[in-house]
C-alpha cells in the first residue's frame, strides 16, 4: 500500500532549490492541486524540468509567474510570455532541448544508462560544450541522463498501491518521468478501491511513493 497524502503534505515535501519534473503536455495529463500548493508555500530555487512552462494562468506556467523557477529544462517556451521575458531579463535560465532528446535523456536515468547519442542538434548551437562521436561515418552528440528530485506526476486513476491508469494522451511525459526521480508523487483524478485491472496499468506501483487523494 502507497502513502496516501494531502494536495498540502505532497507541497511540502519539495523544497527550496530542488528539481522537479512536472508531468503535461500544456493543460493535458498536467497535475494542478500540488503546483498550487508549491505557489502557496513561496518554494523558490527549483529546476523545473517539463515539455514547457505552459500558459501563464496555467499550473507551470504559475510556477514561472510566481518566480519559484531558477531553471527552466523544456522544449518550448512559446506559450508562456513570461517564461521569455523573465530569461532575457537574466532572471530566469531556460535550457531549451529538443523533445525528442529531453525524453530520450530522462528515459536514460530512469533506465539506469550513461547517456544517449543522437544526431538531432548537431551543427547547430545545441552542439556547443558537449561531447561528440562519429560512429559509421555519422556525428551524434552525447547527452547525458537528466533526473530529478521529485516527479509530480498526473494518473487518470490509480489504486491504492500506485498503479497508474492514463486515458488517451495525458501519459504523455507522466510516464517516462515517474522512473527518474529520487519521490514520484501521483496526482489522480480518481483514487479507486480495488486493483486496477493489470491490463490497465500503465505505470506500475513500485515507481510511485505518493498518492494525492
Amino acid at each position: 500500500m502507497k502513502k496516501i497524502i494531502s494536495a498540502v503534505e505532497a507541497g511540502q515535501l519539495i523544497k527550496d532549490n530542488s528539481s522537479i519534473m512536472i508531468g503535461g503536455f500544456l493543460k493535458c495529463g498536467t497535475p494542478t492541486k500540488v503546483i498550487e500548493e508549491i505557489i502557496k508555500k513561496h518554494v523558490k530555487g527549483l529546476t523545473l524540468i517539463a515539455n514547457d512552462t505552459c500558459y501563464p494562468d496555467s499550473d507551470r506556467g504559475k510556477l514561472i509567474v510566481n518566480r519559484c523557477v531558477k531553471k527552466a529544462i523544456v522544449a518550448h517556451i512559446g506559450t508562456n510570455p513570461e517564461t521569455g521575458k523573465q530569461m532575457n531579463a537574466g532572471e530566469l535560465e531556460v535550457e531549451l532541448t529538443p523533445m525528442g532528446t529531453l525524453v530520450e535523456k530522462i528515459r536514460a536515468a530512469g533506465s539506469g544508462l550513461g547517456g544517449v547519442l543522437t544526431p538531432t542538434g548537431v551543427g547547430t548551437p545545441i552542439e556547443e560544450g558537449k561531447q561528440t562521436m562519429v560512429i559509421d561515418g555519422k556525428k551524434y552528440l552525447f547527452e547525458k541522463p537528466l533526473k530529478a528530485d521529485v516527479a509530480l506526476i498526473y494518473g487518470t486513476k490509480a489504486d491504492k498501491f500506485g498503479n497508474v491508469y492514463f486515458e488517451g494522451t495525458t501519459r504523455n511525459f507522466n510516464v517516462v518521468m515517474s522512473s527518474a526521480a529520487d519521490t514520484v508523487i501521483v496526482e489522480p483524478d480518481e483514487i479507486v478501491e480495488d486493483c486496477l485491472d493489470p491490463n490497465m496499468v500503465t505505470i506500475p506501483g513500485i515507481f510511485v511513493d505518493y498518492i494525492v487523494k
